[in-house]
């Protein structure tokens, strides 16, 4: 027998499509929705709409796959940044982490993902392919690995790692000066330095 919305109609919908966000349990967005119905409905209008905007128009930028609104985004169209090394993250939110640290002046590469077995994610999922083909391109020298010191971060870093050396390519970990099972968008700007000048070779 299916379990019975506690909150039917709109009031349910509203919960049930908040507690889709990541991080966002039962409790968390019964709260999110009951803010928001008191607040005026244009605040509501500008919740929405700018969803929809941000889902119509961002998408992939063509060389390193983080969110923008143009075809290249700012970092990469930026002639001052080092095109010799690429850092690759996780999530676009470890790259604007490392961008508030304010210490690397190379490139990134955002994979939107790391593998995953358990949950269905290969490397079919993630955007792999796109960094083999910039390696391949001769402008890059090094690639720093910066994925999450976690399980399957260190997984995603060996298999990229073993993708890449045949270039010909420096190869590098993110140092372990992270704590392990952190995840890299919360970490202050100096442990981030921190780890990027104590990469090592792998």
């Amino acid at each position: 027998m299916a379990k019975q919305q506690e909150n039917p109609g709109a009031l349910g919908n509203l919960i049930e499509a908040l507690k889709q966000l990541p991080g966002i349990g039962e409790k968390t967005a019964t709260r999110l929705a009951y803010f928001v119905l008191r607040q005026p409905v244009t605040v509501a209008q500008s919740i929405a709409e700018s969803l929809i905007a941000a889902r119509e128009q961002l998408h992939t930028c063509h060389d390193c796959c983080n969110f923008t609104e143009t075809e290249v985004c700012p970092i990469c169209s930026d002639p001052s940044r080092q095109e010799s090394i690429v850092c690759v993250v996780e999530q676009p939110s470890d790259l604007a982490a490392f961008e508030k640290s304010r210490h690397y002046q190379g490139k990134y590469h955002v994979l939107h993902g790391i593998l995953s077995p358990l949950d269905g994610v290969d490397e079919s999922k993630l955007k792999v392919k796109e960094l083999i083909e910039r390696v391949k391109s001769g402008k890059v020298q090094e690639v720093v690995l910066a994925t999450n010191p976690t399980v399957e971060g260190d997984t995603t870093a060996l298999y990229i790692a073993r993708l890449i050396k045949y270039n010909g390519i420096k190869v590098s970990r993110i140092a372990h000066g992270i704590p392990v099972g952190s995840e890299i968008e919360y970490l202050d700007g100096a442990t981030l330095s921190k780890a990027l000048q104590n990469r090592v070779t792998l």
